[in-house]
């Protein structure tokens, strides 16, 4: 793919990146939080070349993924215990996902 279309993705993370936290739960920072940093390391991954514009375009469909999961577990004002754990999980899966991206044999040229 081009440099207009990695450029393009970059730039959609850190949309991402400043986009208001108000949906997530105030007792919920470090999902916030971890979700900041997945997104920092997906932009890090563009910028070294580490990621295709095909896998950033991937990674950046599951971080959104997870902030939908997000609002919709905080709709009614209370995320239980198991949505947390659900949250959780996709963000670990998240992560791994990420990691493997970046550390395959794939580069972007």
């Amino acid at each position: 793919m081009s440099k207009k279309t990695v450029l393009a993705l970059a730039s959609l993370g850190a949309i991402l990146l400043t986009v208001p936290a108000f949906a997530a739960d105030p007792g919920m920072p470090g999902v916030e939080k971890r979700r900041q940093i997945q997104q920092e390391r997906i932009g890090q991954g563009v910028s070294s070349g580490q990621l295709t514009p095909r896998e950033t375009m991937n990674l950046e469909r599951q971080q959104a993924g997870i902030e939908r999961a997000e609002r919709r577990a905080g709709a009614d004002g209370k995320i239980t215990p198991g949505e947390r754990a659900r949250l959780h999980r996709r963000q670990d899966r998240a992560s791994r996902n990420i990691f493997r991206k970046k550390h395959n044999a794939r580069t972007a040229q």
